[in-house]
């Protein structure tokens, strides 16, 4: 076997910024190096871990001077999670950060010339800001450094928590997460209690076998609550003696569900779910100005922000950005539930909602009718193959366009469709300023960026929405 090469070690490196994927940037001998585990103004000592002919990537081993933005983080399992990276990044430096990002993201690898940029919109929360987690049930527990180091002898190797990042079979059992507000650490807590007096197997993914899989919890600003259980076989009786656990002790839950998944994945968009007791849904309900306040229809499978109250300042601006005086007619695409359609239906004349999710498209439908909205119609399938000239011509010309697509941003067919609709205005709204530079720069021959709004969803992460408004060239 040969030798293995040994670490090299870089001492008293300066951290001079921040780069993708919540990774610091330092420069050793005009290399630029990414590092793992540590913060912009850090003098830290590094061990490389990957060496290529234009970057090194390394991981922060001794703290040798703290930064000055550097703070305490105030969750017991960071650095080991995974989740919220920058927990030890001063709140106000995240922001700073953020919004370079998408100055970075526009100009260099979009090309495009921008107006001065909005400041970013911070979140009302910085801790239990979401409304929704999914927690894996493991029968590989991640053992910590503290606890490998330990004379104690571990035998109990199950965890209910969060994957270990790069390692899909190991499992962090959560004992606190500050994610997401009560009642979710205590409904968790009570289910691991609750699984180990039952005697109940835990998932193991390696293998394919297991009886407990995973845990939904949503919530909204009514403080109702949803819980999925997800199954790996039925078992009526251990199901049953679950989730009648469950209820006795959380006997104020709106909705506690439950499916089965034999599947090699998590997802459940395939799957039926059962109503064990209480509804099938939540109903969230978020003002909105001078209207009545809009109501939200919420089952096991519908997207809908997971940080509810910067969603709502977010939808505002997006509305603002828009420029709708009452008479427009608006395309909403990538509407999802129906979300910014119903904050955008009371300021316009009509809406088209185009989704590719067609259960989305029913909770869309079913929203605007909770809500007595009529001037809204919603279309299912490929964006790419729907907007046709031929759809343009039935269901009118958008005087306004309003996009948010997923992280892949869109498809250049959609691109191509938006250039030819002509839109007088264009509202793009983005999880990931990468994708949302490339589309922009497929537009820019016909429109001009007339606004920049960054947004930050998810504090204490690297994660960045942005709002760019477009305006259409006069030719």
């Amino acid at each position: 076997m040969a030798a293995r090469k040994p670490s090299i070690v870089l001492e008293r490196v300066p951290i001079t910024g921040a780069g993708a994927n919540g990774k610091a940037l330092a420069r050793v001998d005009g290399m630029v190096v990414f590092v793992s585990g540590a913060i912009p103004g850090d003098v830290v000592d590094l061990r490389v871990t990957r060496r290529k002919k234009s970057y090194m990537e390394a991981v922060a081993q001794r703290l040798v001077e703290p930064s000055p933005d550097r703070v305490d983080p105030f969750c017991k399992h960071f650095g080991t999670c995974g989740g919220c990276k920058w927990q030890d990044l001063a709140y106000p430096k995240q922001l700073e950060y953020k919004q370079q990002q998408v100055i970075d993201n526009l100009t260099r690898l979009g090309g495009l010339e921008l107006p001065v940029v909005d400041p970013i919109l911070a979140s009302p929360r910085t801790t239990h800001y979401r409304n929704k987690l999914e927690f894996t049930f493991g029968a590989h527990r991640w053992l910590t450094g503290a606890e490998l180091r330990s004379d104690q002898r571990f035998t109990d190797r199950n965890a209910l928590g969060f994957h270990i990042p790069q390692r899909f079979d190991r499992v962090l059992d959560i004992d606190e997460c500050h994610l997401q507000p009560e009642p979710s650490d205590s409904m968790r807590r009570f289910v691991r209690q609750k699984a180990d007096e039952l005697k109940l197997s835990f998932y193991d993914v390696r293998a394919h076998e297991g009886f407990l899989r995973n845990l939904l919890i949503r919530t909204t600003t009514t403080v109702e609550t949803m819980v999925l259980f997800a199954f790996g076989h039925e078992d009526v009786r251990k199901r049953e003696a679950l989730l009648g656990a469950f209820t006795d002790r959380f006997p104020e839950t709106t909705s506690v569900l439950w499916t089965i998944n034999p599947k090699k994945n998590d997802t459940i968009w395939d799957l039926d779910v059962h109503v064990h007791r209480g509804r099938d849904h939540l109903v969230e309900v978020l003002p909105d100005d001078d209207h009545p306040a809009l109501r939200f229809r919420i089952g096991p499978k519908t997207f809908f922000q997971t940080n509810p109250e910067q969603a709502l300042v977010m939808y505002r601006r997006v509305r603002e950005l828009s420029g709708l005086s009452g008479g427009e007619h608006v395309y909403d695409l990538y509407c999802g539930a129906g979300s910014i359609t119903l904050f955008l239906a009371r300021h316009c004349r009509s809406l088209v909602g185009l989704e590719i999710v067609p259960e989305a498209v029913g909770d869309a439908e079913a929203n605007a009718a909770l809500n007595g909205i009529d001037n809204t119609r919603f279309f299912s399938g490929d964006l790419k193959d729907l907007l046709t000239p031929d759809f343009t011509t039935v269901n009118g010309r958008p005087d306004v366009v309003v996009t948010d697509p997923p992280r892949a941003g869109m498809h250049e067919d959609v691109v191509r469709a938006l250039n030819a609709m002509a839109p007088d205005r264009i509202v793009y709204v983005s999880c990931n300023p990468a994708t949302q530079a490339r589309d922009l720069s497929l537009l820019k021959d016909k429109y001009t960026i007339t606004a920049v709004q960054p947004v930050d969803m998810f504090p204490h992460t690297f994660h960045v929405e942005n709002i760019v408004r477009l305006e259409r060239i006069e030719q």
